[in-house]
This record gives structure tokens, C-alpha cells and sequence, in this order.
């Protein structure tokens, strides 16, 4: 699939008429593993969607007081974790894209490079989903897709569309329940500075990538915290 407008949006198989039903999936992949992965693909097939877009944030909004790999780093990562799946898709719009990552912003770019019958569903964990209605530009965001929340098993779901429904904007969220959520990029950047393994975490791919990068190896205890 070719890139197209120079936006790092890539171009979709679209035909006349016809729904495409398109995931995304954000995130800051520092890095990606195999609990996004996992959870992509889960949505994938719960929702019959035609393709997952993995677009890896540039100046993540909520982590701009934390250390933060450079984006062509987790961009690399991102493409090479992908790769075998041809319904996973990777961007570097928002990498390329100046200035602190919104999802709203993100989310309006994506429905005017798309034509209408691109539907947006965007992927994230239902923790998130609580907060969701704080997000930056709230009221758009909910205008703009509807959401897949992923859950541990144990998640208490009616907290979170107890939240949505106070909120009174007009959220469509759809829970999916993934066993494998335990995997965390934080874990991994703790295992790799600690020298501890972290093989069956991520794919042997991203793995060789940092061992050449050599990423996280130099990280201390205050990245941590």
C-alpha cells in the first residue's frame, strides 16, 4: 500500500460504495509488544474490521515530563512488529507532525484524508476509557469514532460506562475482553536496563532492534518514577 500526499496516511483498498471499517491504534510503542499486538488483532476480529493503523505518537500530551525514546526508534520498532500481519498497517504521521500529539487532532485528520466510508475505530485499553471524557477536545473525539476498549478479565466495565454516561457526550465504546494484557513497554525498559530478559514479552525483531540501538540499556531509576 503507497503512501499518499506526502502525510504518512497510507493509501486503503477501497471500492466503490463499500464500508471499510479501519482500527487504529495509537500509542507511544516505547516499545511495542506483544500485549498491543494482541490486543489489535482481538479487536481486529471482534469488530470485522478491514485493517488496524498503528501510528506511533510524536510528542505524547501525557508523557511530556518523562524520557521518551526518539520517534524514529519506536517507529522502526513499530514497522518491524507489524510486518508479518498484511492487516497491520504502521504511520508516521504523527511522529512527522510538529507540536504535542492529540487524539482529537489525529482523529480529525484521519476523517478528512478518508472518505466517508472509512469508518474509524480507535483501539485502547479501557483503563483510558475512564479518563477518556478529560482528553483534550472530549466532545469531538466522541464525534469522530467509535472506541474498542480492551479489558483484563476482573475489569469492572460498569465503572467505565458509568463514567461515559455522566459525561453526556456521545461515546460509542465496545468492550473486548483480552486474557493477555499483562505485558507492559515500562516492564520491558525496566527488564532490558536491569540486563534481565525479555524474550516472549516482544517479537525477536523489536528484540534485535534494541540490542543494536542498544535502548534502555542506559536508563536509571528516575526514568522509573
Amino acid at each position: 500500500m503507497s503512501l499518499r500526499g506526502g502525510i504518512g496516511l497510507p493509501e486503503l483498498p477501497l471500492e466503490d460504495g463499500q464500508e471499510f471499517r479501519l482500527g487504529i491504534m495509537g500509542g507511544t510503542f516505547d516499545p511495542i509488544h506483544y500485549g498491543h499486538l494482541v490486543t489489535a488483532e482481538q479487536a481486529r476480529e471482534s469488530l470485522d474490521l478491514d485493517a488496524v493503523l498503528f501510528m506511533p505518537a510524536g510528542t505524547p500530551a501525557f508523557k511530556l515530563d518523562k524520557p521518551v525514546t526518539p520517534a524514529e526508534d519506536r517507529y522502526a520498532m513499530t514497522v518491524l512488529a507489524t510486518a508479518a500481519n498484511p492487516a497491520f498497517l504502521a504511520s508516521r504521521f504523527e511522529i512527522d507532525r510538529p507540536g504535542v500529539t492529540y487524539t482529537a487532532d489525529t482523529l480529525h485528520a484521519l476523517r478528512d484524508f478518508y472518505p466517508p466510508q472509512v469508518k474509524l475505530y480507535f483501539i485502547t485499553g479501557a483503563d483510558a476509557i475512564i479518563d477518556i471524557v478529560t482528553w483534550h477536545d472530549a466532545e469531538r473525539i466522541a464525534e469522530l469514532a467509535t472506541f474498542i476498549a480492551a479489558t483484563r478479565p476482573g475489569f469492572d466495565i460498569d465503572t467505565a460506562r458509568a463514567r461515559i454516561k455522566e459525561s453526556g457526550l456521545p461515546f460509542d465504546v465496545r468492550y473486548i475482553q483480552i486474557p493477555a494484557l499483562a505485558i507492559s513497554s515500562t516492564n520491558i525498559r525496566k527488564r532490558v536496563a536491569r540486563g534481565m530478559s525479555v524474550r516472549y514479552l516482544t517479537s525477536e525483531s523489536v528484540l534485535g532492534y534494541i540490542r543494536k540501538r542498544r535502548l534502555y540499556a542506559d536508563l536509571g531509576q528516575e526514568d522509573f518514577e
